[in-house]
């Protein structure tokens, strides 16, 4: 029977994900204080058909979010929506468990990394996720441990294709990397780190050798400061943003805005959004083209509670083009917190 493809790329770009041979576009969505939580049903299918509809092929979930919920509305989406599954790239993460009281419900062990997947898995009623991310480094669980706990997962078990770690250190990559080699493991691929115009050091100085030596992926979050870089906050906290839906969570950073630094994030938010009316966009496209225009980004994880955000969102590959050296050194110039490289003394290649 011939298998009809569904997909159509629209103007999205693919990048390889890391070393592998993986293309996942380089706008994609995440379910991270959205789907399961706050939104639940036919939004959360709208919200992936439309992304899909804009050329979007990878779509970003963890055991945590939601406590599992979230892979429940994505997994009961994607079922309703059935696309070929080879068609999109899912990614799931695991560590901080479901919220249960088990001790071995969350970390890194063994037993977690396969049961907790296992788990993930039949909540979003899937046979395997194209790639599993440990959601934070485990010091309690020997690196070998992890390293071959993925391994089982991807080689033994076929529960995914590939593995990669989220918010852990160069040094811990580089150890797992290492392990890897050492013992005929599998290596992780990619790793998800905050970034975004306002938190650059991680990423641009310490993950700086991972790219290099091993051409490590990144699929980062939090490319908006959680809304901050779109302008919605500058005058107040609208009752339908991020930050009035999860005030708990963002209490701190809510509290920052008030402070002398924070006024200033504000006051260069203004200015960004100056430039990007001048090239023939919005705060948000520009923030979004920003963060695609590093080569080290593999994809940039959206979050939407509706549609019509997305469709914004996506109007940010139409930037690209302008995003001049000469408007990236305004933009620069605006944020002035380019990270310092480390010395080098005169030895750089």
């Amino acid at each position: 029977m011939a298998v009809v493809g569904k997909f159509d790329p629209k103007d999205m770009q693919f990048r390889h994900l890391g070393p592998t041979g993986l293309k996942v576009s380089v706008l994609s969505l995440g379910g991270w204080l959205t789907y399961g939580g706050t939104e639940k049903g036919n939004i959360v299918k709208d919200c992936l058909e439309t992304a899909w509809n804009h050329g979007i092929n990878f779509f970003d979930t963890a055991e945590a979010y939601a406590a599992g919920e979230c892979e429940v509305e994505m997994g009961n989406a994607l079922k309703e929506l059935a696309w070929p599954r080879d068609e999109y790239v899912l990614s799931t993460k695991i560590f901080f468990g479901t919220s249960r009281k088990e001790p071995n419900t969350r970390g890194l062990s063994r037993k977690h990394v396969v049961e907790g997947l296992k788990s993930c898995l039949q909540r979003m009623q899937q046979p395997y996720v194209d790639i599993v991310l440990a959601h934070r480094p485990d010091v309690g669980t020997p690196m070998k441990e992890i390293v071959e706990g993925f391994t089982q997962c991807i080689r033994n078990l076929n529960l995914a294709y590939y593995w990669g770690t989220s918010e852990w250190s160069a040094t811990q990559i580089m150890e797992a990397t290492q392990v890897a080699e050492r013992y005929n493991l599998i290596a992780p691929i990619a790793e998800q780190p905050q970034y975004n115009a306002f938190h650059r050091q991680r990423f641009e100085v310490e993950y700086a050798p991972l790219y290099e030596q091993f051409q490590y992926g990144t699929t980062i979050w939090s490319p908006l400061a959680s809304g901050l870089l779109t302008g919605k906050y500058n005058d107040g906290i609208p009752e339908d943003s991020r930050f009035s839906k999860n005030k708990s969570f963002f209490e701190g950073t809510i509290k920052s805005l008030q402070t002398e630094e924070g006024k200033a994030k504000i006051a260069k938010v203004r200015k960004l959004t100056e430039i990007a009316e001048k090239i023939g966009g919005t705060a948000t496209q520009l923030s979004l083209a920003w963060c695609v225009k590093n080569p080290n980004v593999s994809t940039v994880i959206l979050g939407a509670t509706k549609p019509s955000q997305i469709e914004d969102n996506c109007k940010a590959m139409q930037l690209l083009e302008k995003m001049t050296p000469e408007i990236m050194e305004e933009i620069e110039k605006i944020l002035d917190n380019k990270p310092a490289p480390p010395a080098t003394f005169g030895r750089e290649r």
